[in-house]
């Protein structure tokens, strides 16, 4: 649905045009103007765009809200990449970004949203994946991708959005013929990417956190595994396991790894778990084999290649099972994305203290949920090699997009409510916070 783009050209030919004449005497009158619809299925949100760019312009385009929008209304916009986004009023709205949300606040009355939205490098351009007004979701079902086959660049080519397939992460060794609450028992290989954390006693350790390896130097958790009270913990005092299933003893072939840094997110606030994110540096790389394999970091590539509709995704761990006891083994559960509106209607008292751009409703309401012991591991996609695949034999890598961060408590007891849905930190808003502390360490 709105898939093809609307292009309009305005042409003026003149007559009488022969081989040998001085052509800068004839011109094109107006540039090709180009309409999409950013969200499927949303009429009042539009993209507008011009054709015969130089390719440092080609980036850029006009992206329209057609809604009325009183006073202190607030728009919160996501995009798949970087972006600069410039308001055409600025005398009705404010614009400021955090953690690559854009948050536009009005002061005034409007009938509309009209913005210049444009990419940081030739080529790249940004895409709305979310688009919420007043609490809104405005963008369900995103059309990502929509000036890809129009831009040229320097080239004679044109650009194309086939996503390079990467074939070294997310990608399971051990192959099977055959956090979780009522979740389903696993086997071992079938989740190497998934870590065990551990506090370091004097005569013991203790099981605390799942995390996700991303690469041979660092696993990824949540902020609350690694802090008391806001403050990081000493890395002395971590200890990480990779390639284990059975919580006690049991395993194929484990690596215990001492962690060198902590780094939690400056803006992590344990009150709220706001920003619940945090790296390990691990002393000693991990050496990659059937049990530790490296989980794919989420990026723009794995949303377009996604199949349409719902987002499902697989958390595993040893959280409480239905004896409310640690499980022994890993077990897992694959949970739906909801939507903020869903969560929010689903329990506003906790869900409209705590929600925000940066995390994510996940699960179900019947029992199946990540529980206590399940902070931290991760909230794994399946990505097809092939664009949109659904078929049971698909091949294809599993991508890290949240962390398992907070959950209802039961009224009764200090557990988790697994008649409540769980939230997520959103690995999506932090990608540029990943990798400029993996890279620069």
């Amino acid at each position: 649905m709105y898939r093809h783009l609307l292009l309009i050209f305005f042409l003026t030919l003149l007559e009488n045009i022969s081989g040998g004449k001085d052509l800068t005497s004839f011109a094109l009158v107006g540039n090709p103007i180009g309409r999409a619809r950013p969200c499927n299925g949303n009429d009042d949100i539009e993209a507008v765009f011009e054709g015969g760019l130089p390719p440092e312009e080609e980036n850029k385009y006009s992206l329209n809200l057609y809604y009325n929008l009183p006073k202190y209304s607030r728009v919160h916009i996501q995009f798949d990449s970087e972006a600069t986004v410039s308001l055409h009023n600025k005398s009705v709205a404010r614009i400021d970004t955090i953690g690559g949300i854009f948050h536009i606040s009005f002061f005034k009355d409007a009938g509309s949203l009209i913005m210049t939205v444009k990419g940081p490098n030739i080529g790249t351009v940004p895409y709305p994946t979310s688009i919420e007004a007043n609490r809104v979701q405005l963008c369900e079902d995103p059309n990502v991708g929509f000036l890809d086959n129009i831009l040229q660049g320097y080239k004679d080519t044109a650009h194309s959005s086939t996503a390079v397939k990467q074939t070294d992460c997310g990608r399971r060794k051990v192959l099977h013929t055959e956090l979780i609450f009522n979740g389903q028992p696993t086997k071992p290989g079938d989740w190497p990417w998934h870590a065990a954390i551990y506090t370091l006693k004097y005569t013991s350790a203790e099981y605390i956190c799942g995390g996700t390896l991303i690469s041979k130097n660092f696993v990824l958790t949540a902020g609350h595994c690694v802090t008391i009270n806001g403050v990081p913990v000493l890395p002395e005092i971590i200890s990480v396991i990779l390639g284990k299933y059975n919580l006690i003893g049991g395993d194929v072939a484990t690596q215990e790894r001492l962690v060198h840094q902590v780094i939690v997110h400056e803006e992590f606030y344990y009150r709220k778990l706001d920003n619940d994110i945090a790296l390990l540096k691990l002393k000693t790389e991990a050496i990659y084999d059937d049990y530790v394999q490296p989980a794919c970091l989420w990026n723009v590539d794995a949303i377009k290649r996604i199949p349409a509709g719902i987002v499902y995704g697989t958390v595993a761990g040893w959280g409480l099972n239905h004896t409310k006891q640690l499980s022994s083994a890993l077990h897992q559960a694959t949970l739906p994305k909801i939507g903020d509106q869903t969560c929010l209607k689903s329990n506003p008292n906790f869900f409209g203290r705590v929600l925000n751009e940066r995390k994510f409703c996940a699960g179900y309401r019947n029992g199946t949920s990540a529980c206590n012991g399940d902070s931290g591991g991760g909230f794994h996609v399946f990505v097809p090699d092939i664009s949109g695949d659904t078929s049971a034999n698909a091949t294809g890598a599993y991508y890290v997009n949240g962390i398992v961060s907070l959950a209802v408590s039961r009224t009764d007891a200090k557990i988790c409510d697994t008649s409540q849905y769980t939230l997520y930190t959103n690995v999506a808003a932090f990608t540029g916070w990943i990798d400029e502390h993996i890279r620069s360490l």
